[in-house]
């Protein structure tokens, strides 16, 4: 993984491509023009106030934690301890998905499972233990629980299962053309 991308375009693909899908459909949908204005010029407003403070957390996450500590405590012989760790710190921050992902990568790049990685994702997709309290209070003990359980289950057999399939494969991110 690079600093500087060899194509800048490669950068920008996903966000052209939005932007002309958007585009289109405004056109197609002029009944629905304003709301899809509306809705996209939000969710840019939210990226555009929480990305900058991401963008300085990945910095200091750069400097602070070593390569040594990730691979310790996420790495290939992290075993059953890395699993919960990639649960706990998947499941603790409260925030958009999006914000993971920049986590997610600098976790791969300084040497992080990508079981784990999967784990940390999925955990933070669909667990979050401010939101288990709102749970309980609402559904009950027994359904939190059960819920939670499943979960994480889930969330670790899926990041055991597409590790396998991408090693399988010979497709790890690592060897991915682009990241170099």
């Amino acid at each position: 993984m690079s600093v500087q991308s060899k194509n800048p375009w490669k950068e920008w693909l996903v966000l052209i491509i939005l932007l002309i899908i958007t585009a289109l459909v405004a056109i197609l949908f002029p009944a629905h023009q304003s709301s899809i204005l509306k809705e996209s010029w939000s969710l840019g407003k939210e990226m555009l106030m929480i990305l900058p403070a991401v963008l300085i957390l990945m910095g200091l996450f750069s400097v602070w934690i070593s390569r040594d500590m990730v691979v310790r405590h996420l790495g290939q012989t992290s075993g059953i301890r890395g699993v919960a760790l990639a649960l706990l710190f998947g499941a603790t921050p409260t925030g958009p998905l999006y914000v993971a992902f920049p986590i997610a990568a600098a976790l791969r790049h300084k040497g992080a499972r990508l079981s784990n990685i999967v784990i940390f994702l999925t955990a933070w997709a669909c667990i979050k233990l401010p939101q288990e309290m709102v749970e309980l209070n609402f559904l009950g003990a027994r359904f939190m629980i059960t819920r939670l359980i499943l979960t994480s289950t889930f969330a670790i057999l899926t990041g055991l299962i597409i590790e396998k399939i991408l090693d399988r494969q010979n497709i790890a991110p690592e060897n991915r053309k682009g990241d170099d």
